[in-house]
């Protein structure tokens, strides 16, 4: 029988040596248990006490959406005047060892939690749940594949608004009203357009430059769609450009297709990225290069694996992840990412949108 994140974890207690975990991140809570939540700064968390059964802890207001959507039915509230820890008295001086995502942790949650817990010593957990994360589920790479099927979707109408004289952020307005209205739940990060000399700076800010002929245009945006994410950047030519910006355009294009030729199960994630790497240096541009070719994709936009040409661990069947080589000179810069599956036999680029350079005229 298939077990669940939430099963799978529990198991993950006693084979640890932990008395409990403590879940707080949001996205683990609905990747456990299956409700969506953000509390913004109430307390909510998921108890897993070992001989237990799990404990999700939500504010008061949120009680009966935690109740229709969560598979954890033992659910404890509490109000806007309540002390939160205050429920964790149920568990004073039963436990030694607690694991707690320390990434996610803030100091001053991690405090009121030493004292509620009476002096329990507290685990890093977060290599536990990458670990559960890291290979998707079929129904996952399916909600993955809708969440790429909507941005590609969103490219496509966003582009018919594309002429001389708009400006970086009226497109961004327009790829977002295109999202919602297609479906989306929303952006996945900030929406990125950029035109011009401004295509050169990897995370750029849309303002209000104006689009001209001879301008690159580079789209780097995302979407979630049923909990999950897509990314993906392309990058156009409005008009003629020059022959050097071709001649990017076209290196960084031959380094993302040579770092999907490596991905399959039991390389590392060094080789995917030094893969692309290698083209841009052959190329003259290596040092234009100079952020990692990807990362994971998932319930969060940024996951693990990170794929830079120091990491040695290996990949996975059933892992999604980014590939995004680029260059950035001051004449203008070219991204190209595609989202990809590790297969059993190899590599699926969940990706559709064309990648050939498209000449834009209006």
């Amino acid at each position: 029988m298939n077990q669940t994140p939430l099963s799978r974890l529990e198991a993950d207690l006693s084979k640890q040596g932990l008395d409990a975990m403590l879940i707080t991140d949001p996205k683990h809570i609905y990747y456990l248990t299956g409700y969506a939540s953000n509390p913004h700064e109430r307390f909510m968390g998921l108890m897993l006490a070992r001989g237990e059964d799990p404990l999700l802890i939500v504010p008061a207001l949120d009680a009966d959406a935690a109740a229709a959507a969560s598979s954890v039915s033992n659910i404890a509230t509490h109000s806007d005047t309540d002390n939160p820890y205050s429920l964790f008295d149920r568990y004073q001086g039963r436990l030694g060892r607690v694991g707690l995502e320390k990434e996610y942790v803030t100091v001053s949650r991690y405090e009121q939690l030493n004292s509620a817990l009476g002096g329990a010593s507290f685990e890093d957990v977060g290599s536990l749940l990458r670990a559960l994360r890291v290979n998707k589920t079929p129904e996952e790479v399916a909600r993955i594949r809708h969440a790429i099927y909507l941005i590609e979707e969103t490219l496509r109408q966003g582009l018919t608004h594309v002429r001389a004289g708009v400006t970086e952020i009226e497109l961004v307005a327009e790829m977002e009203y295109q999202m919602k209205k297609l479906g989306a739940d929303g952006s996945s990060f900030d929406t990125m357009v950029l035109t011009g000399p401004k295509t050169g700076l990897p995370h750029g800010t849309p303002g209000d430059r104006k689009l001209q002929h001879g301008d690159l245009l580079m789209f780097d945006m995302g979407v979630y769609a049923g909990g999950y994410a897509s990314d993906i950047t392309r990058t156009f030519a409005f008009g003629d450009i020059s022959p050097e910006l071709r001649t990017i355009y076209n290196t960084v294009l031959a380094a993302n297709e040579a770092a999907i030729q490596v991905v399959k199960p039991g390389i590392t994630c060094a080789s995917v990225d030094r893969a692309a790497r290698q083209v841009t240096i052959d190329a003259g541009y290596g040092e234009r290069f100079m952020h990692r070719v990807g990362h994971g994709l998932g319930i969060d936009v940024h996951e693990y694996p990170s794929l830079h040409g120091e990491n040695m661990d290996l990949l996975q069947a059933g892992t999604v992840f980014t590939i995004e080589p680029g260059i950035y000179t001051a004449a203008g810069g070219v991204r190209i990412e595609d989202d990809v599956l590790v297969t059993d036999a190899g590599v699926e680029v969940l990706t559709t949108y064309p990648k050939e350079l498209q000449i834009l005229t209006n």
